[in-house]
């Protein structure tokens, strides 16, 4: 079970550039480093802490956005500047072979995340067709319940079909991590700025 943003899609803050590129800003003007400089971000060291959650954090920085640029102060605006890329080029081809070959050993691959159709519009959710690959999601925007929260895990269990103590879980987030372990997932931690040895524990527990 796949987190989609950060253990299969790359993080904004891996796509900074684009986005700076794109409205013609010097390099640098996006501040936020999150996991790949968290020195040099309050913010997501307060959100680390457990002083805000991710969706306060992502507030903060697309109120910035929109003063620097004049646009809209919606996160999908602000994505969309990030995201223009292809498929290809927005997905961990790790995730997506670890996907593929789960389901050839037919195993059932799910979907958890919070915030998907938050942070992209449908035109961009539309043209990622990996995501008709999973064979059940939550989609915590759509279905109102969001990790950590228990009941987000026990929901796309129930969806697909499985216990939850038979599940590896993967996510980039230690407290959505914390969460899976409450309801007695198995948990990976992808870390985005070294994210090849969290597949390769994934591929250890489902014996891959």
């Amino acid at each position: 079970m796949f987190d989609f943003g950060g253990p299969v899609l790359l993080t904004p803050f891996e796509l900074r550039h684009i986005g700076e590129d794109a409205l013609g800003l010097p390099p640098g003007t996006f501040e936020w480093t999150g996991p790949f400089n968290p020195a040099a971000d309050p913010e997501w060291q307060a959100f680390q802490a457990g002083e805000i959650n991710e969706r306060e954090y992502w507030d903060v920085q697309v109120a910035r956005f929109a003063e620097l640029t004049g646009l809209d102060a919606r996160m999908p605006v602000m994505m969309g500047y990030l995201y223009t890329g292809t498929q290809d080029t927005l997905i961990r081809p790790d995730a997506h072979l670890l996907l593929r070959d789960a389901q050839c050993a037919g195993r059932p691959v799910g979907m958890l995340t919070n915030d998907l159709t938050a942070f992209h519009d449908a035109s961009w959710v539309n043209r990622m067709t990996i995501i008709q690959e999973f064979d059940a999601q939550v989609d915590g925007r759509a279905d109102g319940v969001l990790k950590p929260d228990p009941a987000a895990y026990l929901l796309i269990c129930e969806r697909l079909g499985v216990p939850p103590a038979e599940v590896v879980f993967l996510d980039d987030q230690p407290v959505n991590l914390t969460g899976a372990a409450s309801v007695g997932m198995q948990c990976v931690h992808i870390d985005p700025t070294n994210p090849g040895p969290g597949f390769v524990a994934a591929r250890e527990l489902l014996q891959l």
